[in-house]
């Protein structure tokens, strides 16, 4: 564990560094998720000529992909109409039974299938892993000649002299604690293309330097994000359900803090089940990670589990901003992708559709843009396109449940968001309450904690409940320790005097992998950041009532290893 710090660059001056070896492609995408994978393969179905490049920080396709997941197969019916006959495919789970609860502290109630609006209906959905979703469509892409370099995690932006995106660099390796180059250190690369596809999913380091710098969320509303936790269980036998939904909102989240839950029975006997918490709560002293394990304690969740093991665990924060958050999505010389993007449909809990759906949206425009002989200038006609395609409709017609729920609580937010699903849904897009506001961002939503009820945490008992760290060893998390903390505080000072002082250490709750400590050393606070725990969730980066914590990657190939996630 480390003392945090103002922290040193994290590379050496450009004066003082070795010259960067570059490569040149036509198209350079950033993340090979989803989005990322679903334009590479687009790109060279168009053109196969075309040379095309898909950076991944992970140390293999699919390690820091984790998703719920029961994705809708519009996005992959139209990248790969014939995926049924390849048998390797990895939609093995058609969803045969959908469930929908209200949990209260003691009991539950089942809302009827037929008062939920038709897009809520999953029948025709698959239960899936999504990072082997993503490991499959990867072979889709270097079949056809796309080269994946997983391993290597895109740490800037390059510009020409106009100020166009041009390529991005991977990170220095072998940069020490201190700043400095150590004896294996290793200059990044120059990927340079014509066009660059950030596809790096929710609150991407990249991302967040191109809205801030072309001001993409100029007139938008401001993002806003949840936590999701997610376990996989191998369950009895007699316990499962093969294509089972179930899906359920209350306990034991009170009315006023936003989230749901999910299980999802996939092939043999295995179980995926997922808690999210909206990161607009008001309470500093809640814990989206011991809600989680608290929810599995419920009568109607608990049986499932009894007499399984646990086998994987993670987090990561998901968008649920929406049709009014999303930025502008093309700049001088690339584009926004997928959850980059926000395109996450928050009732639904579902947004690999539309990030397939934007990455060849995006991949299109880009190559008729390149047929043209043309290269580093915006491609605004895919910025104009997506509101009137099919990632549109998806989102304008649920665009009022998340502030509803916001503004009016989980029963009456709920209800009133159902209705207005079905109003949208028979209207193709009208609602009596136009486009309502999100309001606030995030971080600025919690009250300080002199003003608010502490919570009491029960302790795991090791069998359905557990704890931080032995959760984040089956995550298969790892970071080299000897380098500079890629969870840079900018001002320690403040995070003495806020973070502490006024919301009593919200980080040490927040975040689900136990990076964050407010400890007493020589009678002084101090502030330790345990980097080698962090799952790549980037809540603190989102919830972080100062804005005060920035996260950038680690050095490539690090992070959590997911399996079957």
């Amino acid at each position: 564990m480390s003392e945090a710090n103002e922290l040193p660059e994290r590379e050496s001056p450009e004066s003082e560094s070795p010259e960067r070896e570059s490569m040149e492609f036509d198209v350079v995408i950033v993340g090979a998720g989803p989005a990322g994978l679903s334009a590479a393969i687009r790109l060279k179905q168009i053109n196969p000529d075309l040379s095309v490049v898909v950076l991944e920080k992970g140390g293999e396709v699919g390690a820091h992909i984790l998703s719920g997941a029961v994705i809708d197969p519009i996005g992959i019916d139209r990248l790969i109409p014939d995926w049924r006959e390849d048998s390797d495919h990895p939609f093995k789970t058609p969803v045969k039974d959908d469930h929908f609860l209200v949990l209260g502290p003691a009991g539950s109630v089942r809302l009827p299938n037929f008062l939920m609006p038709p897009l809520m209906n999953n029948h025709g959905n698959y239960i899936v892993s999504l990072g082997n979703v993503c490991r499959w469509l990867a072979t889709k892409a270097e079949a056809l000649g796309v080269e994946i370099y997983p391993g290597f995690a895109a740490t800037e932006v390059l510009y020409d002299d106009k100020g166009a995106v041009v390529g991005v660099a991977t990170g220095d390796m072998g940069v020490e604690k201190n700043g400095e180059p150590g004896p294996a250190y290793t200059r990044g690369m120059a990927l340079l293309g014509k066009y660059v596809l950030i596809g790096e999913g929710v609150r991407g380091s990249l991302a967040k330097q191109l809205i801030a710098k072309f001001k993409l969320d100029e007139g938008k509303e401001p993002a806003k994000f949840g936590i999701g936790l997610k376990e996989l269980w191998q369950v009895d036998p007699a316990k499962h359900k093969a294509g089972l939904v179930q899906h359920s909102f209350g306990w034991p989240l009170d009315m006023k803090t936003g989230g749901g839950s999910f299980l999802y029975h996939l092939e043999d006997n295995l179980v995926a089940v997922g808690f999210v918490v909206h990161l607009n709560y008001k309470n500093p002293y809640l814990s989206p990670f011991e809600e989680f394990q608290r929810f599995k304690t419920h009568p109607a969740i608990r049986g499932t589990f009894e007499g399984g093991k646990r086998l994987s665990y993670g987090a990561r924060a998901i968008t649920e901003g929406g049709w009014q958050s999303v930025p502008k999505l093309s700049f001088p010389g690339g584009a926004l992708l997928g959850c980059s993007a926000g395109f996450v449909n928050v009732p639904r809990i579902k947004g690999s559709h539309n990030a397939m759906l934007s990455g060849m949206l995006a991949a299109e425009h880009v190559a008729e843009a390149i047929a043209a002989g043309r290269a580093h200038d915006e491609v605004s006609a895919y910025e104009d396109a997506w509101r009137g395609s099919e990632i549109g409709t998806d989102l304008k017609r649920v665009r009022n449940v998340k502030p509803l729920w916001s503004k009016l609580g989980t029963i009456l937010g709920v209800s009133l968001g159902g209705l207005d699903m079905w109003i949208n849904t028979l209207t193709g897009g009208w609602s009596p309450f136009g486009t309502l506001k999100h309001g606030k961002p995030d971080y600025k939503t919690l009250e300080p904690a002199a003003e608010a009820q502490k919570i009491d945490y029960p302790k795991p008992d090791g069998v359905l409940t557990f704890d931080r760290l032995s959760s984040v060893f089956l995550s298969n998390t790892n970071h080299e320790e000897d380098q500079p903390v890629h969870l840079q505080v900018r001002d320690m000072e403040l995070q003495r005097t806020s973070e502490l002082d006024v919301y009593a250490g919200p980080s040490q709750r927040y975040c689900p992998a136990g990076v964050y400590e407010w400890v007493k050393q020589d009678g002084k606070d101090v502030f330790v950041i345990n980097g080698q725990n962090c799952v790549h969730c980037k809540t603190c980066d989102i919830k972080d009532p100062n804005q005060n914590i920035n996260w950038v990657p680690p050095q490539g190939g690090e992070g959590p290893v997911y399996v079957d996630m």
